[in-house]
């Protein structure tokens, strides 16, 4: 940072003038303090903001007199004229606007009111941060009306607004300070792991849905802006320290650490800097659902195939007479012996993912940077809003992740590298993104490794079978036959937490290669670049803007994700836009168009229009009309073209055409297959997964009824870009300090993206007898391919909002609801993973001044039971009732706020992803220092 600063220093050559320092106050109408009221100079970039006493200090270069500009959401804007530096200021700002009266940028990347925005838009600004009831600004988002958590983790959540998402939401976008936090190569947001701390956030903007006209791919169904403080406009050192608990049936009583500092310096006005800090330590959610996802076809009290939910290593299965056989093809045992084994699955016996893992999160944050403006006091009004921003951002820690597994993500790692010039109408950005995954690993291959650590699956079966056959000799019934050879198979089992086990999970979790490790390996990254620019100031009759975008993947797994095992694998796309804005009839109606073309490497280019209307009706213009549609699109993700992931079961299969070959895997064929003059083991490629294979449906008719004319083969064509046009109704308005906002909104989706199970014979083309005696004798290979569905999808859903004050008290209540439909004769096969409740009801009661200095707030949330639907697991959610409060107490003398909260007061453990840990109940009390 010295560096950054000498050269940067040098380079600008600033000349200092002298500087005027003035103070004031800024109270409300009820002589309370406001604190981070905007303070600015006008006609300059001169600026601050007040503290928690709602006291301020300003320097600037402007030559006396000049005006102050004192604005804050939720209260009317006043001005005050400053003729000396020793004069006392005291502005009172009375209580006037309501939520739609504060300004927002995303929608039409301009500043515009909320009241007057073309579409559906959240806004949280820093009054909602510091009432929120979560125990974090990140968490609070949960409780905005368009907003649905899929919590993965007690750090990892994942935002929803209109559906098909799952943990890893690939449908939804997160911009921090511009930047897409996004794993470059998990394509999805890791909650805020990479995000800003509770002391540094200035504002969150959402847009609920498509948004890829202005903002390309992968605001499909949705985009989240997570803006921070400038430290021009607010310096100084803030610090905030939480202590909590968190209570839990299957973890219990543990504690929760979480610490944050922001410290900044606006050294002149041409130079400011600042530097943030924030760590998290907490016990996970941990899961721990042990419902049986096999069914129990053996007739006994219990299952000898037992594949609980949570419980890894369970997975490994065979028929346990094809033991006998190959037993007695070996001379093991006597050829009669095999017809006293039943004739279906036993599993070896699993271990419960909470052994697995420490269940520690950690969650350390850093960012630092340094900001110019070389002409801040220059008269030319183009040159002194002129910004040069040098940003450097890192995230690590520990947290779990749930895909097609359960992943322990261990000192995972990520950061990003920004330079950016901005100014009053336009920004031009480049940053990176890198990332590593650390010492993270797959549980369920853990499990497989560390039970193959102290006996091999052949040994075990082959032992379960023997012992089986034993105690059936003996007289035992079925029953008691299983659980003898269970016993004797289990002899020499590393017990959870012995010795043996821990070293033996330590040795497999350093170990990449699948077959006998868990880890897997990372180091991908992003480059991007962002230029935007409007002409408003240039063109009277019209505002026009431009833009573009330019993205690089370099994919880098070593092969344990990818197929990458020659060297890291690159692709890049771009995109190029226009938007067009126009106000008629007396400043009541607005046109809004926006055009966007990009361009994917793999993929033909998409072009995404945007056309909406407002209308403001009413003698102050306070009822707000709108009507808007557009088309986004989703282009496959890094995954769904490059991955080549063998995860025991199945192996997924990326469906970019050059990876079809990449892919290669052996695979080892049955005794009665070799009979048939096959060799012990076929190379497999992603030609025989998409181009010689039956669809599991069919192949699963086949096995229960053992008809071939039911096998049909699979046809699935490779992955290509998923589109939707959203249309949306919308009403807004102001009425007496009560707010009402509606929409509604309807998608149609075309060749939505998913995943397609099939079977592959290991000899034979499809359509063939030989492929078919290759089911027969269990030489088959599943594969989870890339692919688009040929359903039919729509979505369809509205939400309304009130927001009104009384008296002292804020009261605001909302509603949503969302659902699908789709043709499921034409997709037979295809899981949509809507994942999303079809009713939701939030409210919220408090009071930020009860009397003085106190405050109050209540958060209540109910959903809907909804299916969720994922690789991992298809289950239901239980519907929910969540209640959140907080109390809070000010105290300007020591700049401090105090507040005591909790999350889920009183509930019960609840789920929003299956296969997750329920979450449980938090209670915090926190000390924020923000002068």
């Amino acid at each position: 940072m010295r560096i950054y600063f000498t050269i940067l220093s040098l380079f600008f050559c600033v000349i200092t003038f002298a500087q005027t320092t003035i103070s004031g106050t800024v109270t409300d109408d009820k002589n309370q303090p406001v604190p981070g009221a905007n303070i600015k100079v006008v006609g300059s970039t001169s600026g601050t903001s007040t503290g928690f006493d709602g006291k301020f200090t300003l320097k600037t270069q402007a030559a006396l007199p000049f005006t102050l500009e004192v604005s804050m959401m939720g209260y009317a804007t006043k001005t005050v004229k400053v003729n000396s530096k020793d004069q006392e200021i005291l502005v009172v700002l009375p209580e006037e606007s309501t939520k739609l009266d504060e300004i927002v940028i995303s929608a039409s990347r301009a500043p515009e009111r909320l009241l007057e925005s073309p579409v559906t838009i959240e806004r949280m600004g820093l009054k909602d941060i510091k009432n929120t009831t979560a125990a974090t600004f990140y968490d609070g988002l949960e409780n905005m009306k368009d907003v649905h958590f899929n919590t993965s983790s007690f750090s990892f959540k994942s935002v929803n607004t209109r559906g098909f998402a799952t943990v890893a939401n690939t449908r939804f976008m997160q911009l921090v300070d511009g930047m897409d936090n996004s794993s470059p190569a998990l394509n999805f947001v890791l909650g805020n792991l990479l995000g800003l701390n509770d002391v540094d956030v200035s504002s969150v903007e959402i847009l609920p849905g498509a948004s890829s006209a202005l903002y390309g791919a992968n605001a499909f169904n949705g985009i989240m802006f997570m803006n921070s403080r400038n430290p021009f406009a607010k310096e100084g050192i803030s610090a905030y320290f939480k202590y909590g608990r968190t209570v839990q049936n299957t973890a219990g009583d543990n504690p929760v650490y979480d610490f944050g500092i922001r410290a900044a310096k606006k050294f002149t006005d041409h130079f400011a800097a600042k530097a943030n800090f924030a760590v998290l330590s907490a016990t996970e959610w941990i899961a721990d659902d042990r419902r049986d996802l096999t069914t129990n076809q053996t007739g006994l009290g219990f299952n000898p195939n037992y594949d609980g939910l949570n419980t890894y290593g369970d997975e490994v299965s065979t028929n346990l007479k094809s033991v006998g056989q190959t037993l007695a093809s070996l001379g093991l045992i006597p050829a009669s012996a095999v017809n006293l084994l039943p004739n279906y699955n036993v599993a070896r016996t699993g271990y419960a993912e909470k052994d697995l893992s420490d269940n520690k999160i950690e969650s350390v944050k850093f960012d630092a940077s340094l900001h110019f403006r070389p002409w801040a006091n220059s008269e030319n009004s183009f040159a002194k809003d002129i910004e040069i921003i040098m940003q450097h951002k890192l995230g690590f820690g520990n947290t779990i992740y749930q895909g097609a597994n359960r992943y322990a993500l261990k000192d995972f790692y990520m950061d990003q590298t920004k330079l950016e010039v901005k100014g009053k109408n336009f920004f031009a950005r480049g940053y990176m993104t890198t990332e590593s995954a650390g010492n993270s690993y797959d549980m369920r291959f853990a499990a497989w490794n560390v039970n193959r650590a102290w006996k091999s699956d052949a040994n075990w079966f082959g032992q379960y079978a023997g012992a089986y056959i034993q105690s059936t000799l003996a007289g035992a019934m079925p029953d008691e036959a299983h659980k003898a050879a269970r016993n004797i198979a289990d002899s020499g089992r590393f017990l959870p937490g012995s010795a043996q086990f821990n070293q033996a999970l330590a040795t497999v979790t350093a170990n990449p290669d699948l077959t006998e490790g868990a880890k897997f390996k990372d180091a991908s990254k992003i480059y991007h670049a962002d230029v935007n620019y409007n002409f408003k100031d240039l063109i009277d009759f019209v505002e026009i803007q431009v833009g573009g975008s330019a993205r690089e993947y370099l994919m880098n797994s070593d092969g344990t994700i990818f197929t990458d095992f020659d060297g890291p694998l690159k692709y890049s796309e771009y995109g190029v836009y226009t938007q067009l804005q126009k106000k008629f009839m007396e400043e009541r109606m607005k046109f809004t168009g926006s055009l966007r073309y990009d361009k994917s490497q793999n993929f033909d280019g998409n072009i995404s229009p945007r056309l909406s209307l407002t209308y403001a009706a009413g003698a102050g213009k306070q009822h707000n009309f709108r009507a808007s549609f557009q088309t986004g699109f989703r282009n496959p993700t890094t995954q769904d073209q490059y991955i080549g992931l063998d995860l025991g079961p199945f192996a997924l299969i990326g469906s970019a055409p050059e990876n079809l070959l990449r892919f290669r895997e052996n695979v080892a064929v049955s005794p009665n297959g070799q009979t048939m003059g096959n060799p012990s083991s076929v190379e497999m490629t992603g030609e025989n997964a998409y181009l010689n294979s039956f669809t599991a449906a069919s192949a699963q008719a086949f096995s229960a009824t053992g008809d071939p004319t039911k096998l049909e083969k699979a046809t699935y064509g490779l992955v290509k870009p998923e589109e939707v046009k959203a249309f949306e109704l919308g009403y807004r308005t102001n009425i007496q300090k009560t707010s009402v906002d509606i929409n509604g909104y309807y998608n149609i989706y075309k060749d939505f993206i998913n995943t397609a199970n099939v079977i592959a014979p290991l000899y034979g083309t499809v359509g063939t007898p030989t492929a078919v005696m290759s089911l027969v004798n269990g030489d088959r290979r599943i594969y989870q391919l890339y692919t688009n569905s040929k359903a039919d999808i729509k979505s369809l859903g509205f939400g309304i909002g009130l927001n009104r004050r009384v008296a002292m008290f804020d009261l605001e209540a909302s509603y949503n609801y969302s659902e699908f439909q789709f043709d499921r004769a034409s997709d037979p096969s295809f899981e949509p993973g809507f994942n999303t409740p079809k009713h939701r009801i939030k409210g919220s009661f408090g009071s930020e001044k009860l009397f003085k200095n106190f405050g109050f707030n209540t958060n209540v949330r109910w959903n809907s039971a909804y299916l969720w639907e994922a690789s991992f697991v298809d289950a239901m959610v239980p519907e929910n009732v969540v209640f959140d409060a907080q109390i809070n107490y000010s105290i300007p003398a020591l700049k401090s706020v105090f507040k005591v909260g909790g999350a889920n007061i009183g509930g019960k453990d609840y789920i929003q992803v299956p296969g997750a840990g329920n979450i449980g109940q938090q209670y915090y009390a926190s000390w924020t220092i923000n002068p």
